[in-house]
């Protein structure tokens, strides 16, 4: 790619894109539909990992079983924005990512890089989990979604809920849908260039 994208391209996923939170109004009540959330994956797989070791893994949670479920989980902070979103990704980590570098990673057997050394392997899903979580965001964004990305819930019972008899352990959970504008305030500040980088 040579040509970068135009500013109305930059806009939507960054410069007027907007983090949807903090009450149930943040939401406007239009469904998503099931193809724009694989639209969305498909866009964000292609994006690097390590070693390209993809260990993200995503329950999109839309059933109101399935939101009845997650509530248990959740802050009770979180509790309205979550329930009132269309779908609710919990954005997770596969620790036997490794197993699969076989079929992944042609360039070289990878799998001693990470087999029976579970600092490692704990490191290398959390930073590409949250990677590729991150792609997603851009992603959802680039389809006309809003996010509404936090922490706040118990990992530990969202695991045993959602991930129960796998190596995947919870890294945040996204809100998905339409958001409502009335309900933003002006953003926040960002650190500038000179503040938070420099060039060595």
């Amino acid at each position: 790619m040579t040509t970068p994208l135009a500013d109305a391209a930059l806009d939507t996923l960054f410069r007027t894109a907007r983090t949807y939170r903090g009450s149930a109004e943040a939401w406007r009540d239009e469904p998503v539909d099931d193809a724009l959330l694989r639209a969305a994956y498909d866009l964000a797989r292609l994006a690097p990992t390590s070693a390209n070791c993809q260990p993200m893994r995503v329950v999109f949670v839309r059933s109101a079983e399935a939101k009845a479920t997650l509530r248990k989980a959740l802050s009770e902070d979180n509790v309205p924005q979550t329930m009132a979103a269309p779908v609710t990704a919990i954005v997770g980590a596969d620790h036997a990512f490794h197993e699969h570098l076989p079929r992944l990673y042609k360039e070289a057997d990878a799998v001693p890089w990470f087999a029976g050394r579970p600092e490692v392997i704990a490191a290398t899903a959390f930073r590409n989990s949250s990677l590729q979580g991150a792609y997603l965001i851009l992603a959802l964004r680039a389809l006309g979604l809003d996010c509404g990305p936090m922490s706040g819930f118990d990992n530990a019972r969202v695991d045993a809920d959602f991930f129960a008899g796998t190596q995947v352990r919870s890294n945040f959970i996204i809100n998905i849908g339409y958001g409502n504008p009335a309900v933003l305030s002006p953003r926040d500040d960002r650190f500038g260039f000179d503040e938070a980088c420099r060039i060595a």
